[in-house]
């Protein structure tokens, strides 16, 4: 893999073209003390050379601010690409504007486009958008120039009601209108290159970027993929349970599993890996490092 040391402002779509890449996934803190966790986590994994990094966004735009402030931070502060996640659930087309303006204004110029989370009761989120893809649209439209992500499902999305012909036409025309995608996380190798096949089928050639997810915490695991419909195999299940209660084996297990199905993932000619380092940098380092992937 070859090591890349971009700069800040660099078009994540020129990135994965010389590629292959790698990057990590960081959410907004919620306090002054997770905030100092999260720095440390950056200054720690900053030497690994990223290609880029994102910075998630909260349900309904909740952390609109601090992820806009992170961002802006790494861009001040990096010489890899900040990407912030931007929904469009809960949002008016002049939000959205009004951000990109403040992107723009400070050198951004990679955005994660999303539908995001409607809210848990049910309730109507309000806003001017109804699909994913008019908010790519845009982003299209803004002077900023921005390269543009998409989410995609390698088991199909949870919304979908398992009807796949449809889902990965739906992906398809996502992904004819972005740079790049990145996956949600999954855990074996067949389902992203099954994913890949159907959308070569239907002509689709951007490159989709696969998300692994190092097991940091059964619990949180087994929430997060309940939400995203992401599959536990049952031999990892099974490990899991018998190392639940012990947080070091428990990670032992993420780096293993996290390390193998990246390894399988290059080997298969994946444009780049998407580490989603959950704001620490142990399990992170362990993968980069196991796969030779730091700088010398």
């Amino acid at each position: 893999m070859t090591s890349l040391r971009p700069r800040g402002s660099a078009s994540i779509a020129d990135l994965l073209a010389a590629g292959p890449t790698l990057s990590f996934e960081f959410f907004p803190p919620k306090t002054d003390e997770a905030a100092r966790k999260l720095e440390k986590t950056i200054h720690e994994l900053a030497p690994l050379g990223p290609s880029f990094v994102s910075v998630t966004y909260g349900a309904g735009g909740s952390t609109r601010d601090r992820t806009r402030d992170i961002v802006l931070q790494l861009a001040r502060e990096q010489s890899f690409p900040a990407m912030p996640h931007l929904t469009c659930v809960g949002h008016t087309r002049a939000q959205i504007d009004a951000l990109l303006d403040e992107y723009a204004d400070g050198d951004i110029h990679n955005v994660l486009a999303l539908a995001g989370d409607p809210p848990a009761d049910g309730s109507d989120p309000g806003g001017d958008y109804v699909y994913a893809l008019e908010l790519v649209e845009q982003v299209r439209a803004h002077p900023g120039n921005f390269a543009v992500g998409v989410a995609a499902h390698p088991e199909l999305h949870p919304r979908s009601d398992g009807d796949r012909i449809a889902d990965r036409r739906h992906l398809a025309t996502k992904l004819a209108s972005a740079d790049f995608g990145i996956t949600q996380f999954f855990f074996e190798l067949d389902d992203y290159r099954r994913m890949m096949d159907e959308l070569s089928d239907l002509g689709c050639t951007t490159p989709v970027v696969p998300g692994v997810m190092p097991v940091d915490s059964v619990a949180g695991l087994r929430r997060m993929a309940a939400m995203n419909g992401s599959v536990l195999p049952d031999a990892l299940n099974a490990r899991l349970d018998a190392a639940d209660g012990d947080p070091d084996a428990v990670r032992a297990i993420g780096v293993e599993v996290a390390t193998d199905l990246c390894r399988a993932l290059l080997d298969a000619g994946a444009p780049g890996l998407h580490l989603y380092a959950l704001n620490k940098s142990g399990s992170v380092k362990a993968i980069v490092e196991t796969l030779g992937l730091a700088p010398s």
